[in-house]
Parts: C-alpha cells; sequence; structure tokens
C-alpha cells in the first residue's frame, strides 16, 4: 500500500470562470507500480461544479456513483464540490459503480483510508482498491484534499475503463526525484527516525458548568505513547481525572468529590497470518464500582477467520482470556471483604461486515470466575444497517447482559442521591439497550447542486 504526497493543495485548482469558460481540474494521486517505485497521476477534467444543473440527458452520459461511506472524512458535499464531472446519486440500484470507503488507525496516529469500487454491471465486474494514508499533523482541509484526489482517482479509472470517454484522463507526470511523491510503509530499519517508530500524545483540560442551585467542576490529564510495527504492537495510555459537584436540594446541600486515574498497556505479538497472541495490564482507581485500585494482568490469544489486512470490510473473530486481578475495595462488600485476588477467564466472539448492501456487526462475551463459577456475565450485542428497497434503509441496534458477578458491590448499598447521579452501582440481574430507525429518501437522484449559502449554523 502506498500514500501520495503533495496532496494537501484544494482538490481542485480555483480559477476565473469568467466569459463562461470552463476551468480545468487538476488532481493528483500516487499509484503504485508493483512495490517499487510509483508515478503521479493527474486527472484533467473539464466539467466544473457550481454551474447551472445541465439536463437530465448531459447528466447521464457520466457514471452514476454511490458514495458509500460512515465514520471520519464522510463530507459528501465537499466531494460532490471537487468531483464535479460525475452524479452522485443516492440509491445504489441506479449506480454504476458503489463505492465504500472504510478506515483504520496508522502507527503514527494518522489515517488510512480505503476506497473499493465496484461495479455494478453483471456482465462486465470492476472490482479497484484505492488507499491514501493521512499524517496525524494534517489540518482538516489536508485530509479531505487527500481523500478527494484519491476517491477522484479511482472514479477516473473506472469512467477510463468503463467507455465513459472525455471526462477524464490518467496523465504520467515526469519527476525528477519520485521518491519525494510516494511513500511506503517502512520499518524502523528502513528510514532514519530519531524517534524509533514511537508516538506520544499528551492531553489536558478544565470544565466548569453550573447554575444558582448547582455546579460542577472538573479537570483533566491524559498521555498515550504507542509503536507499531508489522510484527509488534505496543501501547501505553493513563489519565486522571478530578470531579467536584455540588448541589442543593430542598432540605440540604449535597456535594461529591473523587479523583479517578486508570493506566493500560496492551503488547501484541502477530504470531501468523490469523493468529495473535497479547498481553493486556490495567490498573486504576473507579470509585463508582468501588475500588480504591484495581490491577489486572491478562494474556489473550486471538483468531481470525479472514485475514487481518481485510479488516475494515469484514472481520471474524475469536479471543480466549485468563485475568489475573486484584481489587482493593474503598468500602467493604457484600462477601465481607476489602480486598482480593481472582484468576477471570473470559471468550469473545465478534463478527463485522460491511458490503453493498449496507453494514451488520455483531459478537458475543462471556466470563466468569474460577474460585465460584456462579459468578458469571454473558453478554450480547449487535447493530445493522441495511437498505431494504430503493431509498429505503432499516438502523437497528441493541446489546443484553446478563449479570452475576458484582464482587464489587458496598454492603453499605447507595444513597439516594448516589443512585440518581449514578455515583455508585448498584445490583442487578441484567442490563439491555436497543434502537431502531428507519430513513426514507425519494425524489430527484441526480441533483448534482451544491449551494452553500446561508448555511446551518449546526
Amino acid at each position: 500500500m502506498i500514500r501520495g504526497t503533495g496532496l494537501s493543495g484544494p482538490a481542485r485548482a480555483r480559477g476565473d470562470r469568467a466569459d463562461g469558460k470552463a476551468v480545468t481540474s487538476v488532481m493528483r494521486a500516487a499509484v503504485a507500480d508493483g512495490l517499487r517505485g510509483a508515478i503521479m497521476a493527474a486527472i484533467a477534467v473539464s466539467a466544473i461544479g457550481g454551474w447551472p444543473s445541465e439536463p437530465l440527458q448531459a447528466q447521464q452520459s457520466r457514471p452514476n456513483v454511490f458514495f458509500d461511506c460512515n465514520g471520519p472524512r464522510c463530507d459528501r458535499q465537499y466531494y460532490r464540490t471537487e468531483i464535479a464531472w460525475v452524479n452522485w446519486v443516492n440509491d445504489r440500484n441506479v449506480a454504476d459503480v458503489h463505492v465504500i470507503m472504510t478506515s483504520q488507525g496508522t502507527g503514527a496516529g494518522g489515517r488510512e483510508y480505503l476506497m473499493d469500487f465496484m461495479g455494478t454491471d453483471d456482465e462486465s465486474p470492476y472490482t479497484d482498491q484505492q488507499t491514501y494514508q493521512s499524517l496525524p499533523t494534517d489540518t482538516d482541509r489536508e485530509v479531505l484534499d487527500g481523500v478527494a484526489n484519491t476517491l477522484a482517482l479511482g472514479l477516473a479509472v473506472f469512467a477510463n475503463q468503463s467507455g465513459y470517454r472525455g471526462l477524464a484522463s490518467v496523465i504520467p507526470l515526469a519527476t525528477e526525484q519520485p521518491e519525494q511523491q510516494v511513500e511506503g510503509i517502512v520499518s524502523a530499519d528502513e528510514v532514519d527516525d530519531p524517534w524509533n517508530l514511537w508516538v506520544f500524545r499528551l492531553n489536558g483540560g478544565a470544565g466548569i458548568e453550573g447554575e444558582s442551585s448547582r455546579s460542577n467542576t472538573e479537570l483533566e490529564g491524559r498521555f498515550s505513547a504507542w509503536r507499531t510495527a508489522p510484527v509488534w504492537k505496543f501501547s501505553i495510555s493513563g489519565g486522571m481525572a478530578h470531579n467536584r459537584l455540588r448541589i442543593d436540594l430542598t432540605d440540604r446541600e449535597f456535594r461529591d468529590n473523587r479523583t479517578r486515574w486508570n493506566v493500560d498497556t496492551r503488547l501484541v505479538y502477530s504470531l501468523a497470518e490469523h493468529w495473535s497472541v497479547g498481553l493486556m495490564g490495567s490498573a486504576g482507581r473507579f470509585l463508582t464500582y468501588n475500588l480504591n485500585r484495581r490491577f489486572a494482568a491478562t494474556p489473550t490469544l486471538e483468531f481470525s477467520v479472514f485475514p487481518y489486512e481485510e479488516a475494515t470490510r469484514r472481520s471474524f473473530t475469536f479471543r480466549y482470556s485468563m485475568a489475573r486481578i486484584y481489587n482493593e475495595y474503598t468500602e467493604r462488600t457484600i462477601y465481607d471483604v476489602t480486598q482480593e485476588s481472582r484468576w477471570v477467564e473470559s471468550m469473545e466472539l465478534r463478527l463485522d461486515q460491511r458490503q453493498t448492501w449496507g453494514s451488520v456487526g455483531a459478537g458475543a462475551s462471556g466470563s466468569l470466575y474460577l474460585h465460584d463459577t456462579d459468578l458469571r456475565r454473558f453478554s450480547i450485542w449487535g447493530g445493522a444497517s441495511i437498505r431494504i428497497v430503493r431509498g429505503f434503509t432499516v438502523n437497528i441496534s441493541g446489546n443484553a447482559s446478563w449479570v452475576n458477578d458484582q464482587i464489587f458491590l458496598s454492603a453499605r448499598g447507595a444513597t439516594d442521591e448516589e443512585a440518581l447521579l449514578r455515583l455508585q452501582r448498584r445490583p442487578t440481574d441484567f442490563d439491555y439497550g436497543t434502537e431502531i430507525g428507519f430513513s426514507y429518501q425519494f425524489g430527484s437522484i441526480y441533483n448534482n447542486v451544491v449551494n452553500n449559502r446561508i448555511r446551518p449554523r449546526f
């Protein structure tokens, strides 16, 4: 996979539109030549957005594009503006090409965007994939331009191969120093990296809100560091927060001051193409769970049915863990202890799919304490966004847990104020949640006009 540099400029060069003259749009993206070298490609486009809407007959001479994206950088209006030589349609059933864009984090803290182009003509199957990697220091505009350039390149290739002649052309550009135009995925041995692939991040903040009968103040700081390589992956993160709450009740004043902190580490080794092994550690203070201190070490083994490289489009994983935990409680528990060490066994099954008909994700997990196997928990969750018919999409999500492992509960119980404000956990046998909704869009599918006048505030 490669990422193109020089993509931070506008996805379309602006020029003078006086006298009704079309302005050429130049887009650059890097295309790979195996694992060696690369060339720069430019897309010269004569159709410019922002002009009056063209007749339907003219629009139908362009490919219909259905853009399927959920997540970061799904700015459809921006891409419609920058790539105005295709028809952006709202129904995949009338599309000539279906584009699915997914993303995942990179080791440096940026993101890798994968765009899968799938033609809808069963007689002439078409598939292609383009990849763009953003840097953690890129601005929002630079990332949008990079994604737009890569998306335009993929659409230009599709248009060329599918017979939409004259819309776009891919022209190789000569460069004296191609190594400055293209970067590959590198290891620490291949570059002079003074940080040895390590990335660090610090965050901090403070907030205050209130009114005459209520006030809340919070201070928070966080840190994280990680190193990602093809075989090994390591990360550590942690933070501390102090919260001060005051509420005037009818007969008294309620105050709550608490400090929480946590540190989490993760070490992962790529055992084989479908196997991974890891060791996770955690420590923290969580007063909501009656935990003054908690420490845990968790060896983990994971099997992936599909190759890990396909995780943004489809994944099916099995995970087994055995954890050793130590709890020190703020108050004596319902089991009449103030501290304890236990073994916890857990398993997890997870499935995620992103296809042309929509996306679906589901999973199940179970855990139990080995000293008393009656102390257990079982959870299921799932969600789906499915296009039923033209323009009609159903969204559903839900989760449920059967709970019998609350060894941390305080023998004192929670006061009414703590229960209402969820400052202290209460005993329960289950918890659940579900949401269902739909969207139905109909009308013109060929309107590519973008009008940014008097935009809504949010």
